[in-house]
């Protein structure tokens, strides 16, 4: 560990520790930076309707969400392949700027095209900060309490899938939406000042290395494919850009695996070392969770459930992570290990126990039929929450000290890499099961039967990686 880290008494390693008077700064610019970058993207995704209809642009609608994930992908390369005389103080300080220069370009925008400039400089922005929450850990904290920060980073994400719909809620009317955008620029311009003063001095124990500009360029095309794939409705162009896009992924993984040169650290794309079965874990957990963004569609068209109450019952997917993760926070050793394999199981039946629950026609909302299906959604959250900052935590233990910044920012990279694939995947599956057409109840009935049993495979794969992983130490 180095010896900048922040040591509070280590008589204690709850997560209180968090918040002692030596930490309480960091913790707090840390969790700033994983706050703004978890709100924002839900406060966007609720307002982009009222900005289409103020401003038009319907046609490059999707390109909002597409370019802002590409961008937060590169902004958490930069981090790691920042040139050598920038400290992770100082990304963080250009991170809230390009963070607060994003957000006033989507606030004074009088087109689409500019809201979409924002938009990616704005994911530029949010992708540092979300990375270097991760890179910053073992310089802010001793390592026992490594578990408990990744925990309170997974809490703050899935208190704002609740809290970013809601205050996206209060600015979604009118030219309101550009106010969501501008009360962000101070908030960006106050980080950026209180870095330098609340954040350590990180030691750059980097090995010197050239960009690896060809997997970057290859991973960022895979993204905007797939991501492209998600919002189309003509199902072969669906298909074409998903295998163009798995194609541009394995062409970055065998660069990574024959060059000397790498955007991943070392053993990553190697599934006989350790570290790569975590990466694929973290893969296979966000994959399968991505697949809730239609139980707001199944839960209204078969289980006749208002629009506002559907938002609740899936941030019961939200509530089941920040339980989750606080309940195994404290483990260790063969807990934390039984908890990965545990969570990742746990994933995976309850996605398929929404094949029998969700997948009913129910159009009176009786409990007895809703009720199992709402325990499956809080189960699916609660998986991914009971296993995920053990997995963060083995990734900063298993990598030398001088790819850590690499290793920290293929955590988000994993996460985005993840859902991209997972929201298109779910959208073939439920399409070619009749989401569409014939559509209505029959359609809604087979594509949720199919969806999730389909789409808790991969919860199983990430159980295989999990299990693999039990006699590893870290």
């Amino acid at each position: 560990m180095s010896e900048t880290a922040l040591e509070p008494p280590r008589s204690s390693t709850s997560a209180f520790q968090l918040f002692s008077p030596s930490l309480l700064p960091a913790t707090l610019m840390l969790g700033g930076g994983m706050t703004i970058s978890a709100v924002e993207s839900y406060i966007t995704a609720t307002i982009a309707p009222s900005i289409v209809r103020d401003v038009g642009g319907l046609e490059l609608f999707s390109l909002v969400t597409t370019l802002y994930i590409a961008a937060t992908i590169l902004g958490s390369i930069f981090m790691a392949m920042r040139p050598r005389n920038i400290g992770l103080r100082s990304v963080y300080v250009i991170a809230a700027v390009i963070f607060g220069v994003g957000s006033l370009l989507c606030a004074a925008a009088p087109s689409m095209p500019v809201v979409l400039i924002g938009r990616t400089v704005q994911g530029f922005g949010t992708g540092a900060l979300a990375a270097l929450c991760y890179a910053f850990i073992r310089f802010v904290y001793p390592e026992p309490l490594w578990p408990k920060a990744s925990t309170l980073y997974a809490a703050i994400w899935g208190v704002s899938t609740v809290i970013g719909p809601t205050l996206g809620g209060f600015f979604a009317h009118g030219s309101a939406w550009r106010y969501a955008f501008a009360v962000l620029v101070p908030l960006g311009v106050l980080m950026a000042v209180l870095a330098p003063r609340l954040l350590p001095q990180a030691e750059d124990d980097r090995e010197q290395a050239k960009m690896p500009v060809a997997q970057i360029c290859l991973l960022l095309g895979a993204v905007l494919l797939v991501s492209t794939a998600g919002t189309t409705e003509m199902m072969t162009t669906k298909i074409g850009l998903i295998a163009v896009s798995v194609v541009a992924v394995g062409a970055m993984l065998v660069m990574e695996r024959r060059g000397m040169n790498r955007l991943l650290p070392l053993g990553a794309v190697t599934l006989s070392q350790p570290i790569s079965r975590v990466y694929l874990t973290m893969l296979g957990l966000n994959f399968v969770l991505v697949s809730d963004i239609f139980i707001p569609y199944f839960l209204q068209v078969l289980h006749g459930v208002t629009p506002l109450i559907s938002g609740y019952l899936v941030a019961l997917v939200a509530l089941g992570w920040t339980v989750a993760a606080f309940l195994s926070g404290s483990f260790s050793g063969r807990k934390a290990n039984a908890a990965i394999v545990a969570g990742c199981s746990t994933e995976a039946a309850a996605t398929a126990l929404l094949a029998i629950f969700l997948a009913r026609e129910n159009p009176e909302a009786h409990l007895i039929i809703l009720g199992p299906a709402a325990v499956a959604m809080f189960m699916m959250g609660f998986g991914v929450g009971l296993g995920w900052a053990h997995l963060v935590a083995k990734v900063l233990k298993l990598v030398a000290d001088s790819e850590q910044d690499k290793a920290s920012a293929a955590i988000p990279t994993m996460s985005s890499l993840g859902s991209a694939f997972g929201a298109a995947f779910a959208g073939v599956i439920a399409n070619g099961a009749g989401l569409v057409e014939p559509g209505g109840i029959a359609g809604a009935l087979s594509a949720a039967s199919w969806l999730y049993l389909v789409m808790a495979l991969p919860g199983v794969i990430a159980v295989g990686a999990a299990l693999s992983l039990r006699r590893v130490s870290a």
